[in-house]
């Protein structure tokens, strides 16, 4: 039996991220609801039980709790948060109604630096709270180990039972120090090795894809994005020819990057794949439309007809695929019907029109864009495909200010292409989130050959991001700036003027429209 940690999800926001920071970790994790049974917790054998946070009050009529007798597992345990408060209710400590919330950073100071869960760390942390209610007396057997400015029971422990509770929240950036803290628990207190690797999750996804989908049918729309390039990869590696892919060129893609996809998923990977090239009918509904959102209304519903009409085509398929990461569900629904609350709707994410009939196959959902890219690698994706730059939905047709039309297109593939290029060609491409040409519809005079010219202007973004919710421009090398703009206004015909956004986001966006 492989070792494991057990996370019991409570209907914390962050659950998948507590799952996340045992990988880095290099050890196995399983998310089971919080309910779950003590013996079959203790078939599972785990090496250690994480109770995570969560939205609800242990005061609450419905509060969410662990079956009792996992306290008399003799595995360590550790709460977060809210599983703080269910550790220390359902051991007869005392929690209560805060009268002032405690939430954002705060600063953590150790009482008992013997505590192994903060081994090689100083006495005082930056740590990140979010809670309202909050313990204020232990339970039998444990002490305070850690004290915040609103909170004396901000760490605790039953060093003797293997119990630990944490007030606020180890698993997210906010609290730096938060990563090493868990891997105490994990390889000190749990006593794990390294022994998980992403060769690991591919044999798990796999198993789960083929246990999910059986004898049936997949379809997956491929854009040549990064999300839709894994899923597909990994499916297929899972299912075969039960798989089929189908890609829409809507004429708004970057540079040949139509024979890019059906010669690496096609010729390559040997997938069934079916080509629809719509590049005529989005092109002849986007006709005289400037304004952007009308531009993206109209392109997401015309992609929606190609696809419907594509996948009747395919046969009699049950499942649908998407490349969702956990990011995109996050705060839009419940994951494996937890009680989480909703925080926002989000594209992608239960986005099927209703009389598509299909059950949803979403492989990564529980993977971040990085672990993605590494599962890319994993599966023998190319290194250019799986650390591409992200692409918008809609494609150039929002890198065109103004009416798409083929000509424009033409203008804007080429120099998106000599954009990314000389981003390759320097070293640049891999040190920055995105990189991409807009076309403004702006004409400038210029001179070419002692010749009068009058033709468009190329705008070159580049920024810096972590997520895309904020973004810097990229203070580029000048030499390569130039060699950019040399080659715009000496191999592409119709531009003759090249401009460097050095916009952030915000008030600027990544994108122009």
């Amino acid at each position: 039996m492989k070792e494991q940690i057990i996370i019991l999800d409570f209907g914390s926001q962050y659950t998948q991220v507590i799952a996340r920071r045992i990988r880095e970790c290099q050890v196995y994790s399983t998310i089971l609801p919080y309910d779950t049974p003590a013996a079959k917790i203790a078939k599972c054998r785990p090496s250690g039980i994480i109770l995570s946070g969560g939205p609800c009050s242990v005061f609450d009529k419905k509060a969410p709790m662990p079956d009792p007798g996992i306290f008399k597992l003799k595995i360590p345990i550790l709460g977060i948060c809210y599983g703080l408060q269910v550790l220390a209710h359902s051991l007869k400590g005392k929690v209560e109604r805060g009268l002032k919330r405690e939430y954002g950073k705060g600063t953590l100071r150790l009482l008992d630096k013997s505590c192994p869960l903060f081994k090689k760390l100083p006495g005082r942390l930056q740590v990140w709270n979010s809670h309202s209610d909050k313990l204020t007396r232990l339970p039998k057997g444990f002490k305070a180990v850690a004290t915040t400015e609103n909170s004396d029971f901000a760490a605790v422990e039953d060093r003797r039972a293997q119990r630990y509770g944490l007030q606020f929240h180890p698993e997210v950036v906010h609290t730096p120090k938060g990563t090493q803290i868990i891997q105490n628990f994990v390889h000190g207190i749990c006593g794990c090795g390294k022994n998980w690797t992403m060769s690991s999750y591919l044999d798990q996804a796999v198993a789960e894809i083929r246990e999910q989908v059986g004898q049936d049918k997949v379809i997956l729309g491929l854009s040549g994005g990064v999300d839709s390039s894994v899923a597909a990869a990994l499916i297929h590696r899972a299912i075969g020819n039960q798989l089929t892919c189908i890609f829409v060129n809507n004429g708004l893609l970057r540079y040949r990057e139509e024979h890019a996809v059906r010669e690496l998923f096609a010729d390559h990977f040997k997938m069934r794949l079916r080509y629809e090239n719509a590049t005529p009918l989005f092109l002849k509904k986007l006709k005289g439309v400037t304004h952007p959102e009308r531009k993206r209304k109209i392109i997401g519903k015309a992609f929606i007809d190609v696809f419907r009409k594509a996948t009747q085509k395919v046969g009699d398929a049950r499942f649908l695929a998407q490349g969702t990461l956990y990011p995109d569900v996050i705060e839009s629904v419940p994951i494996a019907g937890n009680p989480a609350a909703l925080i926002k709707s989000h594209h992608n994410v239960g986005g099927l029109p209703k009389n598509m009939k299909f059950e949803l196959l979403e492989p990564l959902k529980c993977l971040f864009k990085d672990e993605v890219r590494l599962l890319g690698l994993e599966l023998g994706l190319p290194k250019a495909m799986v650390y591409r730059h992200p692409f918008p939905g809609p494609g150039l047709g929002v890198r065109i200010l103004g009416e798409v039309t083929r000509e424009r297109l033409r203008i804007l593939k080429e120099a998106d292409a000599i954009v990314l290029e000389e981003m390759k060609a320097s070293g640049w491409y891999y040190k920055v989130w995105q990189a991409f040409a807009v076309l403004l519809p702006v004409k400038s005079v210029g001179v070419m050959g002692d010749e009068r010219t009058y033709e468009y202007t190329i705008a070159v973004r580049v920024v810096e991001s972590k997520d895309g919710m904020t973004a810097d421009w990229v203070k580029m090398p000048y030499e390569v700036l130039e060699k950019m703009s040399n080659r715009i206004i000496n191999e592409v015909n119709g531009a003759n003027r090249v401009c460097l956004d050095i916009s952030s986001k915000p008030p600027a966006t990544i994108e122009w429209e």
